[in-house]
């Protein structure tokens, strides 16, 4: 039996859903400790239960896809309307070395899952989901892409597929960065601090100046704790910013809404998010250096995050998980060599790259966060270092702008031309 459920049911459900997630996650350590978002926790729960009954009873659920696809886009946009330029100047040269190191990797990320998905016999694009897509990209990538995937290229299970490499990124990243950080730091011969650390310890450190370095690094830093991504931080927002607000992400999903249809079948065809966060970067900057217009943040934010939880809350209501059956021990094969590839390219790469030092370890556990689930992970594995160690302002300047909203504008474009690619 087929059961059809419009936008209002739709909605009720994917709230319901992300209310039994808050519970899971408040109740559950493992959730907590692994920073297990509250859709995924709560989405998982319920996408089993439609497993069960398609099973048991025979039944299968629609839910309204234009909800679906209206909070996704303004998801994409949310990121797009964040994307200050200016505050590359804050980053400086380190910033754009690293944006570059994560560019490298995405792109080995995807190689690696294409290659590992032809050798054992899957469809190339499937390689993507268990690549860039669904690591870096994390779960909101994952469902943009995954609805791509399936209803332009005829890819089955893409969002389930999608959702599940996901989840498994966001444990993974949020397991290894802790011990890839420790050994780096135990190769600087630097010891777990006590409340006033010793002089001595410091000096141990190459470049530890930088951690101690001036005012305006820590301003820079506290200025961007926005990024961070914490959806359940307090934020004042008016009836006046929430209508400006709303003013901006219509202005760029009818921006995505008119590109989609200017570029279709032309050589710059992309998906219609790529186009919402593109129309958010251009009106963001353009109104910030043209107009000199103050932009409201905190209330982007809360918009981004929101529809962020809606989202994925109604994609994984939408998840048929029978359809993984016959993949879960391939993906299981690339995903655990996506892990190593991590680790390797982090110890030997990012490190080395971005100095060598202690900032570059603290970046390191930041980096196997967001390559493999997403920004508050790497937070999470970067608090974990500094709380035993040293502070790093540095680390937490660069890594909430490149892994909130660069690594997906960098993604997107990396995925654009792999999908482009004649043996895809």
């Amino acid at each position: 039996m087929e059961i059809t459920l419009n936008g209002y049911y739709t909605l009720i459900l994917a709230t319901l859903v992300l209310l039994l997630g808050r519970i899971l996650v408040k109740k559950i350590k493992f959730l907590e400790d692994f920073n297990i978002p509250e859709p995924v926790a709560g989405g998982l729960v319920a996408a089993v239960v439609v497993y069960v009954l398609n099973i048991v009873w025979g039944y299968s659920f629609n839910f309204h896809q234009g909800l679906q696809t209206a909070t996704m886009l303004m998801f994409f946009a949310s990121i797009g309307l964040s994307a200050d330029f200016s505050r590359l100047k804050a980053g400086g040269t380190p910033l754009l070395i690293f944006t570059i190191v994560v560019s490298v990797f995405i792109v080995l990320q995807d190689i690696v899952g294409v290659a590992m998905a032809s050798v054992l016999g899957l469809d190339p694009l499937l390689g993507l989901v268990t690549g860039s897509i669904a690591l870096t990209g994390g779960h909101g990538t994952a469902g943009a892409w995954g609805i791509t995937l399936e209803q332009e290229y005829g890819v089955v299970g893409a969002t389930t597929l999608g959702i599940a490499v996901a989840t498994y990124g966001l444990v993974a990243g949020g397991i290894i960065g802790g011990p890839v950080a420790r050994r780096l730091i135990q190769r600087l011969g630097l010891k777990p601090t006590v409340p006033n650390p010793n002089p001595s310890d410091i000096e141990k450190v190459a470049g530890a100046q930088s951690l101690y370095s001036t005012k305006h690094d820590e301003d820079s830093a506290h200025s961007n704790k926005e990024i961070f991504e914490r959806p359940d931080s307090m934020r004042f927002i008016t009836a006046s910013s929430t209508i400006e607000t709303l003013a901006l992400f219509a202005a760029a999903l009818a921006f995505a809404d008119v590109m989609t249809l200017v570029a279709q079948d032309t050589w710059f065809e992309l998906p219609t998010f790529v186009w919402a966060l593109a129309g958010g970067v251009i009106i963001r900057n353009v109104l910030t250096t043209v107009f000199n217009f103050d932009m409201f943040d905190r209330s982007i934010d809360v918009f981004g995050n929101a529809s962020l939880s809606l989202f994925l809350a109604m994609a994984l209501l939408s998840l048929k998980l029978w359809q993984l059956t016959d993949l879960a021990g391939p993906v299981l094969i690339i995903l655990l060599v996506q892990t190593v590839i991590m680790i390797i390219y982090v110890y030997f790469i990012t490190f080395k790259v971005m100095g060598k030092d202690y900032d570059a370890a603290v970046l390191s556990a930041g980096h196997c966060g967001f390559g493999m689930g997403a920004t508050p992970t790497a937070i999470a594995n970067m608090q974990a270092v500094t709380d035993r160690y040293l502070p790093s302002p540095k680390a937490f300047l660069i890594v909430p702008m490149v892994g909130a909203f660069f690594v997906d504008i960098v993604n997107a474009t990396v995925l654009q031309i792999f999908t482009k690619l004649p043996f895809m």
